[in-house]
């Protein structure tokens, strides 16, 4: 259907290219005393036969052109073609104006093509500068009100949107511990997985190593928890950036265009979402942020379970995996003892606590 709507297309065009350029033509080569060419059904006939036959020739082609533009316009966000198609608004009626001067030159090969050519290229330029200029253009027209308006919003409180946007990278879903703080309702707003995400996790799963395959399986099964969860607040999202190859990058330009925050357990994305001033929550400082506190002085139930680094030291884990190195603790191995805090030491991996044995404090 669409092949024969282009060939339709073509001898529309091509009829009406005839009318117009033929009988120019026709002075140029001295055959306007013909009168069966002088008659302007015939060039009317000759240019829509033409460009038919042409047709047969590239239809496909267009129909492929079409298909791609297609494809390209349904994963652009809605903002993008708003802008884009405005752009293109002002950039045909500039060339409408231009047109204006362009009949006073009474040349007719001049007056019939430049216009078109016109109309083509400001067209183009228009759409591209609405479709990539979105954000400043937004500003531009939004300034002066925040400037009126700075004021009245200094006194009243903040609006906060009543859904944000968590985009998911690929470490957080395999990680897995999003399921259970999303089941709390401690995560608000829409979480957001991306397309480039998705795809990076099918190729994990899809491995040769048995671990990684093992890994991307666990964050598919996430992901679909994730949805019977929470319903319609899981948002597949098919925007892509093909300029970027590295998949942390283009979660960032992702994250700025939605103004949203990315959600992460990876430590190098967290400095790279620093550098780009992107909002990022990683799961490990949350973890390590609702570990019990413990204070120095406090006396705690453990059991050391191996050798320390140093000489003499004994080491025993929390149920939440912190780490409690026990000063003279290495005689204590596989028992139960009670202990006294010294000292918490907060490192980047996480939270390690000192202590040392207390004088009859074996638990029988």
């Amino acid at each position: 259907m669409l092949k024969r709507v282009i060939q339709f297309a073509f001898l529309f065009i091509g009829g009406t290219l005839g009318l117009f350029i033929l009988p120019p033509l026709y002075e140029l080569i001295h055959l306007s005393s013909n009168p069966w060419l002088n008659n302007p059904y015939t060039s009317v006939a000759i240019g829509a036969l033409i460009l038919f036959g042409f047709s047969f020739l590239l239809s496909d082609y267009f129909v492929k052109f079409i298909k791609w533009m297609e494809e390209k316009l349904l994963k652009a966000p809605v903002g993008d073609l708003l802008f884009g198609t405005l752009g293109l608004i002002i950039g045909l009626i500039v060339a409408y104006l231009i047109g204006f001067a362009i009949d006073s030159i009474k040349i007719p090969i001049v007056t019939t093509i430049l216009p078109i050519l016109l109309s083509i290229v400001l067209g183009y330029l228009g759409f591209q500068v609405g479709f990539k200029k979105r954000d400043e253009l937004i500003n531009v027209f939004t300034s002066g009100k925040s400037h009126s308006g700075s004021k009245k919003k200094a006194a009243e409180e903040p609006e906060i949107p009543d859904s944000m946007y968590k985009l998911l990278d690929t470490s957080v879903i395999i990680d897995g511990r999003i399921a259970d703080i999303s089941e709390t309702g401690f995560v608000e707003g829409i979480l957001v997985v991306p397309q480039f995400v998705l795809t990076e996790l099918q190729h994990i799963a899809d491995s040769s190593d048995t671990l990684k395959r093992t890994r991307g399986r666990r964050g598919l099964d996430i992901l679909r928890k994730l949805q019977d969860e929470r319903a319609s607040h899981v948002l597949i999202t098919e925007v892509d950036f093909d300029d970027v190859q590295e998949v942390d990058l283009k979660l960032v330009r992702l994250a700025k265009k939605m103004g949203g925050q990315i959600l992460t357990n990876d430590f190098n994305l967290n400095k790279v979402c620093d550098l780009h001033n992107v909002k990022v929550l990683n799961i490990n400082d949350l973890a390590n942020a609702v570990k019990p506190v413990v204070i120095p002085g406090e006396e705690m139930h453990v059991v050391v379970i191996k050798d320390g680094k140093e000489h003499n030291q004994g080491v025993a884990y929390l149920d939440d995996g912190t780490m409690i190195v026990v000063e003279e603790g290495r005689s204590y191995i596989g028992q139960a003892i009670v202990v006294t805090v010294t000292s918490v030491l907060q490192t980047s991996a996480g939270r390690m606590i000192f202590a040392k044995p207390k004088q009859n404090g074996r638990i029988a």
